[in-house]
């Protein structure tokens, strides 16, 4: 298959608005977290190099968890 601007992924129409809304709230949200900051930092580059599956993953699994 050939990619003409190399490999990059592509959203029809209105959903790639939709997945920068979503990584901009999920990094706010992280940010505003009471997490340490390096496991903020770890995060915020998990949602950047997985636009999409990124913010799922931190909703998921990263936030809500404290340890006591």
């Amino acid at each position: 298959m050939y990619y003409p601007y190399g490999f990059v992924m592509y959203y029809p129409y209105g959903v790639g608005l939709l997945v920068l809304v979503l990584d901009i709230y999920t990094i706010y949200l992280i940010l505003t977290s009471s997490a340490e900051p390096a496991m903020k930092l770890i995060w915020v580059i998990v949602v950047l190099l997985l636009p999409l599956v990124g913010p799922i993953l931190y909703l998921i699994l990263g936030r809500g968890r404290r340890l006591t």
